[in-house]
């Protein structure tokens, strides 16, 4: 039996009242309750680190706004980004994991929001409460799928498809058409030189694709943007949906395959609708 719609909506948005990040609003409201009470507000900054590579990580964090980079160094002077995050994710998953560090680090690529809880005490929310802990796990799911997909990318496809991917990515995550991605945040991204972006913009802008400005880009055609990735882009999307029954972003259409899913009863049941 699955739950009217109405129904699903009412409880999404009195969620959506507690907080902007889509995996907290995807709990039930009695373990977001909970949760909630343990999580402060805290502004993310541009270029913040937030974790340092091997150190322990002191918070986890529910991005309420903003871009978030997990990046990794294999040299001194060389770093990559492995992966994104943003409104639909969380920061600090080794935490989940029973680990206190990682050999990643993460950067704020665009500021904004989030809603933090020390590491101690995500600790002991998972131990007194299962069904917040195997709910975030399946984001852990999700980010591995995102991360085997960007190894995909950067194996199977070429500059301009690789930017378009990250474009798209970076979209989902922002409430409208402007994504503050820099040139030199795209260079870390790819893990290409700005030479490299820079002629890969100008030819998703002669798509009318995309704009480019200073310090932000504005998607003017999502579907022209989705022909420039191709197969690229779709994978983790489709997982996340598959996973939490929402899409990353609000407004895609169905035909895009992120549309919100059904909710079943037995869901509606835990939301007390």
């Amino acid at each position: 039996m699955l739950l009217p719609q109405r129904g699903a909506e009412r409880c999404f948005h009195l969620a959506r009242t507690i907080t902007k990040n889509r995996l907290l609003t995807s709990l039930a409201l009695e373990e977001l309750n909970f949760l909630h009470a343990h999580l402060e507000r805290v502004p993310l900054k541009m270029r913040e680190v937030l974790i340092e590579p091997n150190e322990v990580i002191p918070y986890v964090w529910f991005v309420e706004s903003g871009l978030a980079s997990i990046v990794t160094a294999p040299t001194l002077n060389k770093a990559a980004e492995v992966g994104l995050v943003g409104c639909e994710g969380m920061i600090g998953t080794p935490v989940l994991l029973g680990t206190d560090r990682a050999p990643c680090g993460v950067v704020i690529q665009g500021g904004g929001t989030a809603l933090r809880i020390s590491a101690q005490d995500m600790r002991q929310v998972i131990v007194e409460r299962p069904p917040i802990h195997a709910h975030l796990l399946l984001y852990i799911q999700a980010f591995l799928v995102q991360v085997s997909q960007t190894a995909a990318a950067d194996a199977c496809f070429n500059l301009r498809e690789r930017l378009a991917r990250w474009l798209l990515m970076a979209h989902d995550r922002v409430p409208g058409d402007e994504v503050p991605l820099t040139h030199r945040s795209l260079a870390l991204m790819l893990g290409v030189r700005r030479a490299g972006v820079t002629t890969a913009l100008h030819m998703l802008e002669s798509d009318d694709a995309i704009r480019g400005h200073r310090s932000r880009i504005t998607v003017l055609s999502r579907a022209r943007l989705e022909q420039a990735a191709g197969p690229s882009y779709g994978v983790p999307e489709r997982e996340y949906v598959r996973l939490y029954g929402l899409p990353r972003k609000e407004g895609l259409s169905a035909a895009r395959g992120l549309a919100l899913a059904p909710m079943t009863a037995g869901r509606a049941g835990e939301l007390g609708a």
